[in-house]
């Protein structure tokens, strides 16, 4: 059974998550966009979260979170391991990076995709999120980045 589980600082199991985690970003993203060396670092800062898929002994996938003021967060990976994708571990960890950013009461959770991503663009949309603008260069000068948003009626 798949269980989210999200990473804690003091947790026993913190070096093996992170060696995972750090395997799936080096397999997933191309070089210049892993955060594979600086992994360790982006945890460790106070406004982010990252929050996993445990199934057994294997972790499906992760994503990544982080909210820069308290208006705004902004989800910074999501990946799932290649024989875990179309299961829905995608969909459930952004649900439940979402619920985490909402706890702080944020505005806005934006987002940053690969056009040519066009599952993870419709996983987005589907959650609800809007399209905003095309970043030229956002991953390297011959890779392009939309920016997307989902936006929270504030009572």
């Amino acid at each position: 059974m798949a269980e989210i589980v999200e990473l804690q600082r003091n947790s026993a199991n913190w070096a093996k998550v992170v060696d995972d985690i750090v395997r799936i970003e080096k397999k997933i993203f191309p070089k210049h966009e892993s955060l594979a060396r600086s992994f360790d670092e982006e945890l460790k800062k106070k406004n982010s979260g990252l929050l996993y898929t445990q199934l057994g002994e294997d972790i499906a996938g992760y994503v990544m979170y982080s909210w820069p003021s308290s208006l705004s967060a902004c989800i910074t990976k999501l990946a799932v391991k290649e024989n875990y994708r179309g299961q829905g571990h995608g969909e459930k960890l952004l649900k439940a990076a979402i619920q985490k950013c909402r706890t702080r009461n944020v505005h806005r959770i934006s987002l940053h995709v690969d056009p040519t991503r066009t599952a993870a663009m419709q996983l987005y949309k589907k959650l609800g999120f809007q399209m905003d603008t095309l970043v030229e260069g956002y991953y390297s000068s011959d890779r392009n980045a939309y920016r997307m948003y989902l936006d929270f009626d504030m009572e």
